[in-house]
């Protein structure tokens, strides 16, 4: 996955910034690079999702939908709680919200109009008796998955009366093969404790993605509802599914809550399970300062999950606040001057912790291969970095102790407030998906959810 800002600065035509990123104590170097921005044309606003209601996804046009003329079914919500407030179904979040911005020219053009607030209305598009719901999880684990899942669910069964619920298994594996990753029938009882674990109980999994296939499947089951959670690869596909659905008028509500334990979805202020992972994050990197305190010399190495996106590991060495030194993938740096800083440190106080996200460094390390779906095969900086430094210190004494948490900080159950969040976001999936909705995702803006193109992740 892109890192949310590197990939935006591709879109908007930015380079990549150099330098060395540091937390603390640590060094800092570079600049940033000539910066120009894209503009965007009406259809690839935010606020323009004509094209992805199910009433108004044929007609061409384009713009907010008119939700109170085209919603005709009365939400059963108002009827248990005639007192609720409700959304107005055109209530807006703005994108840029900062008067007199010192960065307005390059802020996200997409978001320029606004966004679609993703929570509870009045009036809906779907019967809830005629739904018939299924979630799939894709691509690798991330914390709160159970938790996506257990909300999902109980909005549903309880907010809408919505008894049909299927869990696919095997990620996009189980749409386009049911025969063999035969769904699970969801209710109430079996997802109660489930946020309890780490993982999905549906074994998300990668692959199997055919958008033809798919929609043959889920006609033949007769789904009108589906939540795809995954990172913008999987939102990508899912975006696929919504154009090949409206290719052959299948109606149906495809909606999305984007995942990734990086942290780098575009346009939203975070994802869930990120949180989790830099809480597990920092007790890796503890352990880092143990051990190289208790040794003369010693120096800490964490290798941390971070492919195109430094978010893990910069933030587990914010909060941890005991990390002399971090490399991220969006910031070039060279061993000369990891090596010069690393001396600098232990000069200064006897150690050394340094978080290195997996990606970083690439140009040190590069195999220069391609895996089977054509990305690129990361060399591993966690050992060349161990590596080097042994070679550094052995002439002055001192060493170096190199912790590799690996999938630990993605296996981990999820943590209170993550939960809470998922919490927020499945529901709203849910209300999004019953006001017709359909291509969409939903996440954060300003600490509110929205509703946006999946499109515009992917």
């Amino acid at each position: 996955m892109a890192a949310r800002f590197a990939t935006w600065g591709a879109r908007q035509g930015l380079k990549s910034p150099l330098g060395a990123l540091a937390a603390g104590s640590a060094c800092a170097a570079g600049s940033l690079c000539d910066r120009r921005v894209v503009r965007l044309d009406s259809q690839q606003y935010a606020t323009n999702l004509k094209p992805h209601h199910v009433a108004t996804w044929q007609d061409g046009s384009a713009g907010l939908v008119a939700e109170r003329q085209i919603n005709k079914v009365l939400n059963p919500i108002a009827l248990e709680f005639p007192g609720l407030n409700f959304l107005n179904p055109d209530e807006l979040v703005m994108g840029h919200i900062i008067m007199n911005d010192s960065k307005a020219a390059h802020r996200a053009s997409a978001l320029k109009n606004g966004c679609v607030r993703g929570n509870v209305c009045k009036d809906i598009y779907w019967e809830p008796k005629e739904v018939k719901a299924a979630i799939v999880t894709c691509g690798g684990l991330c914390p709160g998955l159970n938790s996506i899942i257990r909300e999902v669910t109980n909005t549903l069964w309880h907010q809408y009366g919505v008894r049909n619920i299927l869990g696919i298994q095997g990620g996009y594996n189980g749409l386009s093969d049911p025969e063999e990753y035969p769904p699970v029938r969801l209710n109430t009882e079996i997802v109660r404790e489930i946020h309890h674990k780490g993982g999905s109980v549906l074994k998300a999994g990668r692959g199997g993605f055919d958008a033809k296939k798919i929609c043959d499947k889920l006609e033949e089951q007769g789904i009108n509802m589906l939540f795809t959670v995954g990172g913008d690869g999987t939102q990508g596909a899912a975006h696929q599914l919504y154009e090949e659905a409206k290719k052959r008028g299948l109606k149906i509500s495809i909606v999305g809550v984007p995942k990734s334990i990086d942290n780098d979805i575009l346009y939203f202020d975070k994802t869930f399970g990120f949180d989790s992972a830099v809480e597990s994050a920092c007790g890796c990197i503890r352990n880092a300062w143990v051990e190289a305190t208790s040794c003369n010399k010693g120096v800490g190495i964490v290798k941390l999950m971070g492919r195109d996106a430094g978010f893990v590991a910069m933030n587990a060495a914010l909060s941890s606040t005991i990390v002399d030194l971090v490399l991220v993938p969006e910031v070039k740096v060279s061993m000369e001057d990891i090596k010069k800083h690393v001396a600098a440190t232990l000069k200064r106080k006897n150690f050394v912790v340094v978080a290195v996200a997996e990606g970083a460094g690439q140009e040190l390390v590069a195999t220069g291969e391609k895996d089977a779906t054509g990305h690129t095969i990361y060399g591993d900086i966690g050992t060349h970095l161990r590596d080097e430094i042994n070679r550094h210190l052995k002439p002055v004494g001192g060493r170096s102790f190199y912790i590799d948490p690996s999938y630990i900080i993605r296996s981990c159950a999820i943590s209170p407030n993550d939960h809470i969040y998922c919490a927020r976001l499945a529901r709203d999936a849910v209300h999004t998906a019953m006001r017709g909705y359909t291509g969409v995702v939903v996440g954060p803006i300003h600490n509110v959810i929205v509703v946006i193109p999946s499109v515009l992740i992917a």
